[in-house]
């Protein structure tokens, strides 16, 4: 569907208009495309005590906890490269609460949220693990357990998941909001369609005609996204698929930097506060290695085999008109308002 509202706005906006303190927070992406411009955004706007769900506990959330944004982290995992990190070491000091589950019960939790149910049901061998008896912020509400109505079987239940927002890098997008992904998938569309509010960066924004000779890759539709941002580069060290990675530059601070406190400040102050915006964080990196290093991380192309929508009879004639209906897409819109289910 087309949202006749541009939704194209600066990082700065995006996340001041979005993100809140105290917000519940998810960082949409899964091992690929981590939502690094936006992340960085979140820091320099000084944004606090955010609750952040996260399944790959990846850069992005290492960059967050290093700067003092997040108070508790809901989670199925906890990167512990060279055995430590910043949510590691603020774990055992006691400034961070994580509250695990497993990568299923995770993304029970979105997929609830998603399909607008108010639990889950995951399998009941966790009720013999730790994961169900080691409980932190939660409580009681982490796990619960039903009666199944048809079988009389005790059912193991996770709670919906609807966090505040949730930040998302993406391939592509045009200016409505539709959003384009393709790569490893996790919870990445269950991430963004549970949230309250979405937020989208990507790499390109391109004209809806091309959003509609490709539907099966948009994972967000333009009614539930509420900013877009063309951050080129925005997923930077991470690889993107199709379009970049950088493993010299991500091994340089996973392996580096990240080891101490005085190491990730020293980073978040070159490569966040000391950028203004994404465009700094580019030309920094430029100075650095050169223009030709940036332009040497972009993936060679490798196309899919095309796909046939071809119809018959076209469902839109040149003038706009629908072929079944004979009515135009805006006089659909009028109808759909004056019945009470078009959603902006």
């Amino acid at each position: 569907m087309i949202n006749s509202n541009n939704k194209v706005m600066s990082l700065k906006k995006a996340i001041s208009d979005n993100v809140k303190d105290s917000d519940e927070l998810v960082l949409g992406n899964y091992t690929l495309s981590m939502c690094v411009a936006l992340a960085s955004e979140v820091i320099r706007q000084k944004k606090k005590h955010l609750t952040v769900y996260s399944q790959s506990s990846h850069i992005d959330l290492e960059y967050l906890a290093g700067a003092d944004c997040i108070d508790k982290i809901i989670t199925n995992f906890i990167s512990v490269i060279g055995g430590t990190g910043c949510v590691i070491r603020r774990m055992q000091r006691g400034d961070i609460e994580v509250e695990e589950y497993s990568n299923f019960q995770y993304n029970a939790r979105l997929q609830a949220g998603m399909y607008g149910f108010s639990f889950m049901p995951v399998l009941e061998g966790a009720i013999d693990t730790d994961l169900f008896r080691k409980r932190t912020f939660m409580g009681e509400n982490k796990f619960k357990i039903i009666k199944c109505p048809y079988t009389g079987k005790d059912i193991l239940t996770v709670p919906a998941a609807n966090p505040d927002v949730c930040i998302i890098h993406v391939q592509r997008a045009d200016k409505y909001g539709n959003a384009q992904y393709w790569g490893a998938m996790g919870s990445v569309q269950a991430a963004a369609l549970a949230s309250k509010r979405i937020v989208v960066s990507c790499e390109e924004i391109v004209d809806h005609e091309v959003i509609q000779s490709s539907p099966h890759n948009t994972i967000i539709p333009a009614y539930r996204t509420n900013a877009v941002v063309e951050a080129v580069f925005g997923a930077h060290p991470t690889p993107v698929a199709g379009y970049y990675r950088d493993d010299s530059f991500f091994n340089n601070w996973a392996f580096g930097l990240m080891m101490s406190d005085e190491g990730i400040k020293r980073w978040l102050d070159e490569w966040v506060y000391g950028c203004e915006d994404h465009p700094a964080y580019l030309q920094k990196y430029e100075e650095y290695y050169g223009k030709h290093m940036l332009n040497s991380l972009k993936s060679k192309p490798f196309y899919s085999t095309p796909v046939n929508y071809g119809d018959p009879q076209p469902t839109w004639d040149k003038n706009g008109v629908n072929a079944i209906l004979g009515i135009k897409y805006e006089d659909i819109e009028k109808i759909m308002e004056k019945e009470g289910i078009f959603h902006e």
